[in-house]
């Protein structure tokens, strides 16, 4: 297995230390550590003087997605695993992504990703939308799942010789106004349509824990990601298709949280008035990932324009 790490922001430097130190003391290790930074050489120059993995620049486009294909075309291991730059992995993370893979028609293997919240999850937040803050949310199963969360994530290396890499106007870059993400949702979809039976597996004993930062508990960032999310699903539509790009959405929305609300409404009856709360945040959240959709699908059809 080749360990990638993407990082970009000086402020994450504790984080990132801690992240590579994560997967060091894996059992059995990694066969290589790559820290890709983007588009940053003091941040490079740092990290290779404190570090003893290899350390390269992004060679791509600014973003998540240059930074992952950047450590992809450096890779040498059979398996490709991905740890978010302010995570860290839990021992066993590496073993229990490995099992799976015993399984040829297994693509990749995504983990458990848990938040490590700032001060205390709010109290409104609802657990069907700990996407938001790139961790694992209620309604994800365990086994075969469309597409894998991109933090805590594994690839079979030949599926980027099947599909190219991951899609570069698509994901997290440096514009803090605009949280996208999605690029590895399209690119399981994509590899799942050139590889009739091949399949993602959602393994949670593969656990991480990855930092919410205050500004990331409140409302307006919950808002805002959602919009982004609906943006960004727009953008995955016009890649792999409507019928694919949402198939998993609508049996969210309409299972998932549909019961969220439900529970909710319960709660606030019964006297546990953040029931109410919770249930409101769903439909705000629903709300704003549709209206970010609704834009971006517009974009597209009226100016050719990404999001």
């Amino acid at each position: 297995m080749s360990a990638i790490i993407c990082a970009f922001d000086d402020n994450r430097w504790d984080d990132t230390l801690a992240a590579v130190a994560s997967v060091k003391a894996q059992i059995p290790a990694p066969l290589e550590v790559i820290l890709v930074v983007d588009h940053n050489p003091d941040l490079r120059d740092r990290f290779s003087a404190e570090l003893d993995v290899t350390v390269v620049d992004n060679l791509g486009p600014r973003g998540l997605s240059g930074g992952k294909n950047t450590g992809i075309a450096l890779a040498q291991g059979d398996v490709v695993v991905f740890l978010d730059d302010d995570a860290v992995a839990e021992p066993g993370r590496l073993a229990a992504l490995a099992q799976s893979f015993t399984d040829p028609d297994v693509l990749g293997v995504g983990g458990l990703t848990l938040p490590a919240w700032a001060t205390d999850r709010p109290q409104w937040w609802p657990v069907e939308f700990d996407w938001v803050v790139g961790c694992t949310f209620v309604g994800r199963d365990p086994g075969v799942v469309r597409n894998l969360l991109g933090g805590n994530a594994s690839f079979r290396r030949e599926v980027f010789d099947l599909v190219g890499g991951f899609p570069t106007h698509i994901g997290r870059t440096s514009d803090k106004r605009r949280p996208l993400g999605c690029e590895e949702t399209e690119l399981c979809i994509r590899a799942s349509q050139r590889r009739p039976g091949g399949r993602f597996v959602f393994e949670p004993r593969a656990v991480i824990h990855h930092r919410v930062p205050l500004i990331r508990e409140r409302f307006a960032y919950f808002r805002a990601r959602c919009y982004a999310e609906g943006l960004s699903k727009a953008l995955v539509s016009q890649s792999v298709g409507v019928q694919d790009g949402l198939a998993a959405e609508r049996t969210y929305t309409t299972v998932v949280l549909r019961r969220g609300v439900v529970r909710g409404i319960r709660e606030g009856l019964a006297g546990r008035l953040n029931g109410f709360r919770r249930a409101g945040a769903i439909v705000t959240g629903v709300a704003y990932a549709t209206a970010g959709y609704a834009v971006g699908c517009a974009r597209q059809r009226w100016w050719g324009a990404a999001p």
